[in-house]
């Protein structure tokens, strides 16, 4: 019977075929190389994009110029009326100055202004107080109310700037649901809402169940407004305004309270407290004057007594 068995290979051919293999296993290894060479090129490549990308978003942000600000508050401030509406305005633009609208202060309604950060405790004290006879006065006609939100107080919510954030959400209201904003400003510094200074506070969606919670209607409109913090640059500038420039619309020669003392009558009357409010172009200082409701009842028969002289004829004018 003949042999089946292959031949075996010789000397030469084993040696031939190892070198084989070993040129097929360096070429494998090469291509591997190549390979996560290439994964790991592109993998940097993309970190440095994806660094470059975020240092252009914060920058774009940082440098871009600041917005308008919301509509109906041309001056700073929302100004609430008879019936708690709102006076409209226009959107006041980056390169327009803040101006008080001109006001006759020998006529009714009194011209009252308030200065509020809601963050400040302060500031949710009086609203807890006098809120509800303000928005008896205001709603009946017989006042006007100016609130000036600020961010006095950001950095006292562990960095969430909640004062910002919270007089943003007031001035988006303001703009596109004004007849709601007023009952929001309560809400915001009411005992059950308004968060302990030193917290982080509300978040944003926490803030737009508070204003659902006062009527507002929670749109993507008003969403997309808090979450991009539309009116943040307004607020700051609000805030440099009153603490830099000074106040609008007080009275000549009236002198604002800086602690226990008076600011000079010959320096700019800037805002160093909140609140602070102004009542017929002088501020209202509870520990002077008393009890708020007493004393605008004090302006109001004042106003009323120069109305009536005025009104008398002139006996003089008619001798003649």
């Amino acid at each position: 019977m003949a042999n089946e068995n292959p031949a075996r290979p010789t000397k030469t051919e084993r040696r031939q075929q190892a070198r084989e293999q070993a040129r097929v296993a360096r070429e494998r290894e090469q291509k591997r190389e190549k390979r996560n060479k290439r994964l790991i090129q592109g993998g940097i490549v993309v970190g440095v994009l994806a660094v470059v990308a975020i240092i252009a978003l914060v920058l774009t942000q940082t440098l871009k110029p600041a917005g308008p600000g919301p509509e109906n508050m041309a001056s700073g401030g929302a100004v609430f009326g008879a019936d708690l509406e709102v006076e409209a305005s226009p959107a006041l633009q980056p390169d327009q100055s803040r101006e008080y609208p001109e006001v006759d202060r020998e006529e009714l309604p009194l011209d009252i202004s308030i200065y509020v950060d809601y963050m400040c405790p302060g500031c949710g004290n009086f609203e807890q107080t006098y809120g509800t006879m303000l928005e008896n006065y205001v709603g009946g006609g017989d006042a006007t109310l100016r609130v000036y939100p600020l961010n006095f107080l950001d950095n006292r919510s562990q960095g969430t700037n909640y004062s910002t954030r919270a007089a943003n959400m007031f001035g988006c209201l303001v703009e596109q649901q004004p007849d709601v904003a007023f009952a929001v400003h309560n809400r915001l510094l009411s005992a059950e809402v308004q968060p302990q200074e030193g917290t982080s506070g509300l978040t944003d969606d926490q803030l737009l169940e508070q204003a659902e919670l006062a009527g507002a209607e929670v749109t993507s409109e008003l969403e997309s407004c808090v979450s991009d913090k539309r009116f943040s640059s307004f607020i700051s500038a609000n805030t440099k305004a009153v603490t830099e420039q000074g106040l609008l619309g007080l009275a000549e020669g009236a002198q604002l309270a800086a602690g226990n003392q008076l600011i000079p009558a010959d320096e700019p009357q800037t805002l160093s407290q909140t609140p602070t409010v102004i009542v017929n172009g002088e501020q209202w200082v509870q520990s002077r004057d008393g009890d708020l409701e007493a004393y605008l009842l004090k302006v109001k028969s004042e106003v009323e007594q120069q109305q009536l002289k005025n009104s008398q004829p002139d006996d003089s004018a008619a001798s003649e």
